[in-house]
C-alpha cells in the first residue's frame, strides 16, 4: 500500500479517535451536570436556619415598666407595645423611635388594663381594671402616592366586649365564623367561667341575641390545686387548661350551654407542673411546655375499645434548661417559639421535631412574638430594650425522618409514611415522606419485570435457537418496532381499554393463569407423540408454534367462558366484593395487574432484541460441538449456548429494569397514583417519576415542595447509577468465566 494512503488512514484514525473521546467525555461531563445541578436544588433542603439582629434600641424609662403585651406588622416597621394606661405604641425596633400612638377606648371612665394577652401578632385580648374584657385588633392599609411611596393607615378595632361581675385573673376571648363570641376566663378557686353570645338576624332583618353563661367546676377533678395555663382555639370551641399538678384537661365548648369534658390527664408521670400551652397553627395539636423546660405536642387519638378520641403526647421538641413560661406558634406552620425562665428563646418545627434556632444572643427576652410571615422575632429584654430578629428557615418541616420515617401526622391515629403536598386549607400538615414513592417505583417495576422477563427470554431463546431464520426475519423486526410505540398511548390504552377489560374479566383472567400453563404443558407432552407422525415431522422444525397458538387460544376463551360461572360459583356472583369483605382489600380498577401488562408491554422488546442478539452471537461452532457429542437441541441451549450469552442477557434484562424504574407516562396514566405501601395486586401505587409528573406545575419554585421533587430526581438518578454499577460488575464476572468459550 502507498505510503500516503496509510498516513491517510492513520490520521483519519487518530481524527476518529479523538472525536469518539471527546464525545464520550462530553456524554460523562454531561451526566455529571445534570446530577450536579439537581442536586445543587436540593441542598437547600439540609441547610442550617439562619438568624441575626436586625435591630436593639432601648425603651424609654417611663415605658419599660408599663408594657403587657407586644406584637409586630408583617412588614417589620413597627412593633406594637400595648400598655398599662390603654395606648397602643408603634415603636420602630431598628431605629428605636416612636413612630405613633394609638388609644384604646377604655369600657368605662378612667379603666386602666390589668392584663393582655396576645391572640396573634395584631389582635389582644384586654382585661380592665373595672373587669371588663375586650378583645382588640390593630388594621393596616398600605396606601401608595403618586411617586409609589408607601405609608400606612393604621386603625384600631374592637371586636367585641364583654362586662364580668369581678375581675378576673385570666380572659380569653374567640369570635368564631358565625359570629358567635366566646369568653373564657379564670376565677379564683380554680374556677372557669364560660360566656357565649351569638346575635342572629332573621330574614326580616330583626336581631335576636342567645347568651349562655357557665361554670367549668374543677373541684371533683382529682388531684388538681391550681389552674394555670389556658389555650383556646380560634373558633372558642375547645378549651385546654394545665396546672400546676401536671394535669392536662380538655373542654369541648361547641354545644352551646352543654360543655363537655373530654380529657382529664396526668400529661407527665413525674407530675411535672405545666407551665405553658399554645394551639399550633390549624388548632390541631397542642403545644405543652412545663416546668423542667420540657416541649411537647398532642392532639386527639382514637381509643383502643371506644370511639372517642383522647389526649396523647406525640411529638418531643428540644428541650430547655429552666421551666417554659412562654409558646409563641407561628401563624404560617407548624413551627413553634417557646421562652423559658432563663429569657432563651427555642424555635422549632412540631412534625419534623427539628430545633431551628437558639436565640439567646442578648439580655434574657422577657416578651416575645412571631412576626405573621415567620421571617422575625420580635422581643422585649430585661433590662428594657427591644430587640428584632431576623429569621431564615425556609424548609423547617423537611428532616430526614420526615423524608424516609414514620411520622405521626395530625388526625392520623397512628405514625406513618404519607405523602399529601397539599390540601383544602392552608393550614394543613405537609406530608412528604419519599418511601411510598420509593416503595411505588419498586412495585409497579416488580411486577412489570414478572411479566416481560419470562415472556422476552422465552421468545429470544425459540427465535435464535429453535425458529426458522426466516421466521427471525418476520419476528425482531416486528418485537423491535413495538418499542417505538409512544409511552403515552401505551397508558392511554392501559388506562381506558385495558383496565375495564380486567376489571370485567377479573375472574377470567385467574383462571387464564391456570389454564395456559396447563394447556401448555399438556399440548407439549402431546406434541412428543404426535411429532413421530410423518404427518407433523413437516412443523416440528421451526414452526412448533402454529400448533401451539390455537391451543393457547383455546384456553383463554375458556377461562373467558368460565370466568363468570366461576365467580357466581364461588364468590357469589361479585368478586370484588368478596375481595373487601373477606381480606379487607379494595379493587382499584388502575392496579398493579394493569402497570404489569402495561410497562412489561414497554419493556419486553429491549431485553427481547437484545437477549436475541446475544443468543445468535453465539459461535455457531459451540452449537455444533454440542450436538455432536450427542446432546438435545435443548440440552445444548441449557447448558452451553445460555451460560455463553449471560452477559447479554443480564445486560438486556438490566436495560430493561432501568427503563421501567425511570418510565413515566405509562405509570401515570395507567395507575390510581396512591401513594401507598402494600404489595397487593388489587390497588396502585404512585413511583417517583409519576410524582414528579404530577406535583411539578404546582410546585412554588424555590418551596420545599419544589426542592423535595429534585431530590426525587437525586434519587432516581442515583437508583440507576446503582443498578447500572451492579449490572457492569455482574456482566464482566459473567464474562470472564464464560468468555474462555
Amino acid at each position: 500500500m502507498e505510503r500516503h494512503v496509510l498516513k491517510k488512514i492513520k490520521r483519519h484514525d487518530r481524527i476518529a479517535r479523538w472525536v469518539i473521546t471527546a464525545g464520550g467525555l462530553t456524554i460523562i461531563a454531561s451526566v455529571l451536570l445534570i446530577l450536579f445541578l439537581i442536586t445543587r436544588v436540593t441542598l437547600p433542603l439540609f441547610a442550617s436556619p439562619q438568624s441575626g439582629v436586625l435591630g436593639h434600641s432601648t425603651l424609654p424609662a417611663d415605658l419599660q415598666n408599663e408594657v403587657l403585651a407586644l406584637g409586630i406588622d408583617e412588614y417589620l416597621e413597627a412593633a406594637f407595645l400595648l400598655t398599662r394606661q390603654g395606648t397602643l405604641k408603634l415603636w420602630d425596633p431598628r431605629r428605636g423611635v416612636l413612630i405613633e400612638e394609638l388609644p384604646i377606648q377604655p369600657p368605662s371612665p378612667g379603666a386602666t388594663v390589668g392584663s393582655a394577652e396576645a391572640s396573634d401578632a395584631q389582635t389582644f385580648d384586654l382585661l380592665w381594671s373595672d373587669g371588663s374584657v375586650t378583645r382588640e385588633q390593630l388594621r393596616i392599609h398600605p396606601r401608595f402616592d403618586g411617586g409609589g411611596q408607601r405609608s400606612f393607615e393604621r386603625t384600631l378595632e374592637r371586636l367585641a366586649t364583654f362586662a364580668t361581675p369581678a375581675p378576673p385573673l385570666r380572659a380569653l376571648v374567640r369570635i368564631d365564623g358565625e359570629g358567635r363570641q366566646t369568653l373564657v376566663t379564670l376565677l379564683a378557686g380554680n374556677r372557669l367561667e364560660v360566656r357565649q353570645n351569638l346575635t342572629v338576624t332573621d330574614f326580616l332583618g330583626n336581631e335576636e341575641s342567645e347568651d349562655h353563661a357557665f361554670v367549668l367546676d374543677t373541684s371533683d377533678l382529682g388531684e388538681i390545686r391550681t389552674i394555670g395555663p389556658l389555650a383556646l382555639d380560634r373558633a372558642g370551641h375547645t378549651l385546654y387548661a394545665g396546672t400546676d399538678g401536671g394535669n392536662l384537661l380538655r373542654w369541648d365548648l361547641s354545644n352551646a350551654g352543654e360543655p363537655a369534658l373530654l380529657d382529664n390527664l396526668k400529661a407527665f408521670s413525674d407530675g411535672r407542673a405545666l407551665t405553658a400551652l399554645a394551639l399550633v397553627y390549624g388548632d390541631i395539636s397542642l403545644a405543652v411546655g412545663d416546668s423542667e423546660g420540657g416541649m411537647s405536642t398532642w392532639f386527639a387519638v382514637p381509643e383502643e375499645g371506644s370511639t372517642g378520641k383522647v389526649l396523647r403526647k406525640i411529638h418531643a421538641l428540644n428541650p430547655h434548661d429552666s421551666a417554659i413560661v412562654a409558646i409563641y406558634p407561628s401563624a404560617r406552620d407548624k413551627s413553634l417559639l417557646s421562652l423559658d425562665a432563663g429569657g432563651v428563646l427555642h424555635l422549632d418545627h412540631m412534625t419534623s421535631e427539628r430545633h431551628l434556632l437558639t436565640l439567646d444572643e442578648l439580655s434574657p427576652v422577657i416578651a416575645a412574638v412571631f412576626a405573621p410571615r415567620g421571617n422575625a422575632v420580635a422581643a422585649l429584654t430585661a433590662d428594657g430594650r427591644a430587640l428584632l430578629w431576623s429569621v431564615d428557615a425556609p424548609h423547617p418541616e423537611i428532616s430526614w425522618k420526615t423524608l424516609f420515617g414514620k411520622v405521626w401526622y395530625e388526625s392520623y391515629p397512628e405514625p406513618a409514611y404519607a405523602w399529601q403536598s397539599s390540601a383544602g386549607s392552608d393550614d394543613f400538615e405537609p406530608k412528604m415522606s419519599l418511601t411510598p414513592l420509593i416503595f411505588g417505583t419498586l412495585k409497579g417495576t416488580f411486577y412489570a419485570m414478572l411479566f416481560a422477563i419470562p415472556l422476552a427470554l422465552a421468545g429470544a431463546i425459540y427465535t435464535s435457537q429453535f425458529g426458522q431464520q426466516r421466521l427471525r426475519q418476520w419476528i425482531k423486526p416486528t418485537v423491535e418496532i413495538m418499542a417505538a410505540i409512544p409511552s403515552v398511548v401505551i397508558g392511554f390504552l392501559a388506562a381506558l381499554w385495558f383496565a375495564p377489560l380486567i376489571e370485567k374479566n377479573l375472574t377470567a383472567l385467574f383462571l387464564s393463569l391456570a389454564f395456559i400453563p396447563t394447556t401448555f404443558v399438556g399440548a407439549l407432552l402431546l406434541w412428543q407423540v404426535l411429532r413421530r407422525g410423518d404427518r407433523f415431522k413437516g412443523i416440528d422444525r421451526g414452526h412448533e408454534f402454529l400448533a401451539l397458538v390455537p391451543v393457547l387460544i383455546l384456553a383463554v376463551a375458556a377461562a373467558v367462558v368460565l370466568g363468570p360461572i366461576v365467580e357466581g360459583w364461588l364468590f357469589a356472583g361479585d368478586f370484588k366484593l368478596w375481595l373487601f369483605t373477606e381480606t379487607g382489600t379494595r379493587y382499584d380498577p388502575r392496579n398493579s395487574i394493569v402497570i404489569a401488562f402495561a410497562l412489561g408491554f414497554a419493556v419486553i422488546p429491549i431485553i427481547f432484541t437484545i437477549a436475541e442478539d446475544a443468543l445468535s452471537n453465539v459461535p455457531a461452532s459451540l452449537r455444533a460441538a454440542s450436538l455432536a457429542l450427542g446432546a438435545s437441541r435443548w440440552q445444548t441451549v441449557w447448558r452451553v449456548i445460555l451460560p455463553s450469552a449471560s452477559p447479554g442477557i443480564f445486560a438486556g434484562i438490566m436495560i430493561g429494569l432501568g427503563r421501567a424504574i425511570g418510565e413515566t407516562m405509562i405509570v401515570l396514566m395507567a395507575t390510581g397514583n396512591t401513594p401507598i405501601i402494600d404489595w397487593s395486586l388489587f390497588n396502585g401505587m404512585r413511583p417517583l417519576s409519576a410524582n414528579i409528573a404530577v406535583e411539578i406545575p404546582e410546585a412554588p419554585v424555590g418551596g420545599s415542595l419544589f426542592r423535595v421533587l429534585f431530590l426525587s430526581a437525586v434519587i432516581l438518578f442515583a437508583l440507576t447509577f446503582f443498578l447500572n454499577t451492579v449490572a457492569e460488575i455482574v456482566r464482566q464476572r459473567l464474562r470472564a468465566k464464560y468468555g474462555r468459550f
